[in-house]
């Protein structure tokens, strides 16, 4: 395929996937569930940390998680006591339970009285010439473990500075930053530049990537990021990560 022909067909994958009726069978739904911006950026949050393996389970467990936070999980965060902590006992994903979701709480609730909203800390890390959120995903691990926690919770956000392909964060960062032009994503913040944006990369967008000859480091790291990174803008400079909906559904339903 000629470079126009793949970008033609990305652009078209794209506009087939980034569609509403999508919105059920993914993640992003718990999101969704909520119209406060800092309900929304909690709940992304976790939905987006849990997000691996059978997405119906991601589902599930996510909504549990709302669930133990009466569904108010802002108010949860900026209120609770050690006691109502209580309530995320016996939450499990996978390697993610509830001593991983107490430290969430109570990081949330420190990083939220300090700052306006999740996205000044990101917007925090980024340096004048940063071509990616590298640095700013690497600066929001630290202030999100600067708090006393245990060391195991450390393995649930990634770090790109350690090679990490981060495709959760990545996630996270499209679903809040993107434009809500077609009701997938939020855009809630507008902050930090969508040309920064990095494509979630996962088993499903990498194997498609690939075939199309966007990608060819074989290992899905920080590396493998920054090349795809170099494709994609070579077709939308200015939003690179929207194909992520056509990499990732092509994956996924076709």
């Amino acid at each position: 395929m000629t470079q126009e022909e793949i970008k033609q067909l990305l652009e078209e994958k794209y506009l087939e996937y980034c569609q509403p009726h999508f919105i059920e069978l993914d993640p992003i739904s718990i999101p969704h569930l909520f119209e406060e911006r800092n309900d929304i950026e909690i709940s992304g949050l976790i939905a987006a940390t849990i997000a691996w393996g059978q997405r119906p389970t991601i589902i599930k467990n996510a909504k549990s998680a709302m669930q133990r936070m009466g569904n108010e999980p802002f108010r949860f965060v900026m209120e609770h006591s050690e006691n109502d902590l209580k309530a995320l006992d016996g939450f499990v994903h996978r390697t993610f339970n509830s001593e991983d979701l107490k430290h969430f709480a109570r990081s949330l609730r420190s990083i939220y009285s300090k700052y306006d909203s999740l996205e000044a800390v990101f917007l925090e890390g980024i340096e004048s010439d940063d071509k990616n959120m590298m640095n700013s995903i690497a600066h929001f691990k630290q202030v999100f473990f600067s708090i006393p926690h245990e060391k195991r919770s450390q393995k649930h956000i990634s770090d790109p500075l350690k090679g990490s392909a981060s495709k959760r964060v990545n996630m996270y960062l499209r679903w809040m930053a993107r434009p809500n032009d077609r009701g997938v994503d939020f855009g809630i913040w507008n902050r930090i530049p969508t040309s920064i944006l990095s494509c979630p990369l996962d088993v499903h967008s990498g194997r498609n990537a690939r075939q199309l000859g966007l990608l060819n480091r074989a290992q899905n790291d920080w590396k493998a990021v920054e090349e795809l990174d170099t494709s994609l803008r070579l077709f939308d400079l200015n939003d690179p990560v929207k194909y992520d909906f056509a990499l990732f559904g092509m994956g996924v339903f076709e």
